[in-house]
């Protein structure tokens, strides 16, 4: 059959278009996108309006749910260090942990990770790490703004940090919150082509309870002394802690790269146990330190417009573990097989694909990091059971008062009891095995051994 050859050409163009364009598309899937990890402190899954709040009010972090995947069953630690070292780093805190307000100094980070995959990485907000000025970058992170890395003073009105090894005072009735999320904003925007990794482990809503800049009665020459304690500023605050995650969201639309930009909201534990709040008509106290629901469950939101569906509800279960891995899946970055991390990624799950999801987490909780007063246990969405034998039915029973008695479990019961307890024996013996290891390296065992050394020396001398 004969041909026309201009039909020819303008058939060939087409298809040369057509491959332009896959092509095009193949390459802003295969771009590497930024990656914005905002932790609040304090702020239990009944703070959030999206969640079902009657208390406060928190528009922006409900959109960002509206655009996004809101998690229904996201669990922490039950308070801020020990959730900061398993996000961080991937591996359950029966591994890793050693005390309270530190930072085993061998651990890898989601900061590493990121950084070897050639990302830029900043971290602002609430440290509480030790390490000194150094810390940040030991730990994979380019730049810093800081409260808690190398002392203690005031966080909110009036604020000292440090800031890139500076320690910096501020005197003029700034506010810390404020001060921390414009550099997180201002990294953002200097490294707008990306690819980065912006995380914000935030200083708000912790107690002291005081007047943010937007209350009636804030004032900046009483360095927030005012009103310390008060609990009425808790509402406040979690407006504020609404408001800033807001303002980091905006400057990603003006930079227009939120389409190319992940962005994950979380809490690093349940809610200050003073403050009760109402979730519908159920009032919540919060339970900050306990390993009860009201002191692990935690909001978890993803926004990513263009990539993950808007309006999306997830049922998956997931843990703070789980955090490095989905980051690294995200930006192409090789976890190293030596970590041997305990997360599983829910990558697939933010980019729309096939995910079968987690059948349980587990928790190993000792604020102190003492070894053999920890509370461990095993979850799935409905039963929680304790390495003491405690078994409970959390949907049903949420302050844990009514413990089911495993020999009279039913039918349908007795193999989701069996499955949890297999699992659990497992970990209770890798903790076994890790306290072991983590107490040789303690520096009282290196003490005693080496004093047991000089003293079989001396048994040989006249």
């Amino acid at each position: 059959m004969w041909h026309h050859p201009i039909s020819c050409i303008a058939l060939l163009a087409v298809c040369l278009g057509f491959v332009g364009q896959i092509s095009a598309q193949s390459a802003a899937r295969e771009k590497r996108p930024n990656l914005v990890v905002i932790m609040a402190d304090d702020m239990g899954y009944e703070c959030l309006g999206c969640n079902g709040s009657t208390t406060y009010k928190t528009p922006r972090l409900d959109a960002l749910a509206g655009q996004g995947t809101r998690f229904l069953h996201c669990h922490s630690q039950p308070i801020c260090t020990p959730s900061r070292v398993q996000i961080m780093t991937g591996i359950y805190n029966n591994r890793n942990y050693l005390r309270f307000g530190l930072l085993d100094p061998r651990a890898t980070t989601f900061g590493h990770v990121l950084k070897k995959a050639g990302y830029a990485t900043c971290i602002v907000g609430k440290w509480q790490l030790r390490g000194g000025f150094e810390a940040p970058e030991h730990f994979g992170f380019d730049e810093y703004c800081l409260w808690q890395l190398t002392r203690r003073p005031g966080r909110y009105v009036n604020p000292g940090l440090e800031v890139n090894g500076r320690q910096v005072d501020y005197r003029d009735g700034e506010y810390g919150p404020d001060i921390v999320s414009d550099y997180l904003c201002d990294f953002i925007e200097r490294n707008r082509k990306g690819p980065f990794l912006a995380y914000y482990p935030m200083m708000l809503p912790h107690w002291p309870f005081e007047p943010t800049p937007d209350s009636p009665d804030y004032d900046k020459k009483s360095a927030g002394k005012k009103g310390v304690g008060q609990m009425k500023y808790f509402a406040d605050m979690v407006a504020h802690t609404d408001k800033i995650v807001g303002k980091i969201a905006d400057k990603l639309d003006a930079l227009g790269i939120r389409e190319n930009t992940m962005l994950l909201f979380t809490g690093d534990n349940g809610t200050y146990t003073g403050i009760t709040s109402m979730l519908g008509d159920v009032a919540v106290r919060g339970g900050k330190g306990s390993t009860r629901d009201n002191g692990t469950h935690v909001p978890l939101i993803a926004s990513w417009p263009g990539t993950l569906p808007a309006g999306k509800l997830s049922d998956a279960l997931i843990d703070f573990s789980d955090v490095l891995p989905t980051l690294a899946e995200l930006a192409g970055a090789e976890v190293p097989a030596e970590l041997d991390v305990d997360g599983q990624s829910f990558a697939p799950l933010l980019q729309g694909r096939p995910f079968a999801g987690r059948q349980w987490i587990y928790c190993w909780y000792e604020r102190n990091g003492r070894r053999g007063r920890e509370s461990q246990h095993i979850r799935n969405r409905l039963h929680k059971l304790y390495a003491d034998g405690r078994f409970y039915n959390v949907a049903k029973d949420f302050g844990e008062q009514r413990p089911l008695n495993p020999r009279k479990l039913s039918e349908e019961l007795r193999p989701v009891h069996a499955r949890l307890k297999a699992e659990l024996d497992k970990k209770v013996a890798v903790t076994e095995e890790a306290t072991r290891i983590l107490k040789a390296r303690s520096p009282g065992a290196r003490k005693q051994k080496t004093a047991g050394k000089r003293s079989k020396g001396s048994r040989g001398r006249p």
